[in-house]
């Protein structure tokens, strides 16, 4: 009796992820640099750590993008929102003299649709090479019973160098030194929570609905400003 019970039975599509996985090959390499050791499908994705670092640190930082992901599945706009998987990650490093070197990612869903896949990891390939840092591994789990079948959610991994002479940035701040702001996209990845309760609870308004000449779910779905190549430049 249990030899005829298969995975497919119990909701879990193999077939759909190996599709899944031959689709985004050819993009996934697309974000390879030098230092990348083999390809994608073994159990680690190998990096080899770039040269010039005198004591070289390793740093890490993981992130999602929060409820801003509801509203890319409600609006079937799923291209983008792996950008800001890769942006909440890959800013945080920076943020602590870390330059990106490889980036990992996360989608756990009720139901695999390889299109819906497709397009997500296509966001983080965009993300990655944005960020000028390889996508060298990533997990897809199809669990049923756990998210319904149009739920999904993301989850991002950032690994990247820094020398360790330069880690300690307070001992920078000096009296009389000026504080620089750089214009940001739009809401970045942060308190969409609050951005749904204003807009949709106590405004009323829906998704189709105009905001700044534009439809709010494009204005909502703007993609996380990914900062790294400004980083290095000012850094240069």
């Amino acid at each position: 009796y249990m030899s005829n019970i298969s995975y497919k039975d119990a909701g879990v599509d193999i077939d759909a992820g190996n599709e899944f996985v031959e689709a985004i090959k050819a993009d996934v390499k697309s974000t390879f640099d030098a230092n990348v050791i083999g390809g994608i499908g073994s159990f680690a994705g190998a990096y080899a750590l770039p040269s010039g670092y005198k004591e070289p640190v390793i740093l890490s930082a993981t992130d999602g993008v929060g409820t801003k992901l509801k509203i890319a599945i409600e609006s079937g706009k799923l291209d983008t929102i792996g950008i800001d998987l890769v942006a909440m990650c890959v800013n945080d490093l920076i943020c602590n003299n870390g330059i990106p070197m490889f980036f990992l990612d996360y989608y756990a869903t009720g139901k695999l649709l390889p299109q819906n896949a497709k397009d997500v990891v296509a966001g983080i390939t965009t993300g990655c090479r944005e960020a000028e840092c390889a996508l060298v591994g990533g997990e897809t789990a199809e669990m049923p019973g756990m998210y319904s079948e149009n739920d999904f959610d993301l989850a991002g991994f950032a690994v990247g160098i820094a020398e360790k002479s330069e880690m300690d940035t307070v001992s920078n701040v000096k009296v009389g030194q000026a504080l620089v702001a750089m214009p940001s996209s739009g809401i970045h990845s942060n308190g969409y929570s609050l951005v749904r309760k204003l807009f949709f609870n106590k405004l009323g308004m829906s998704l189709d609905s105009e905001f700044d000449g534009k439809p709010l779910v494009d204005t909502l779905l703007t993609p996380t400003r990914i900062y790294v190549k400004d980083y290095k430049a000012n850094k240069n």
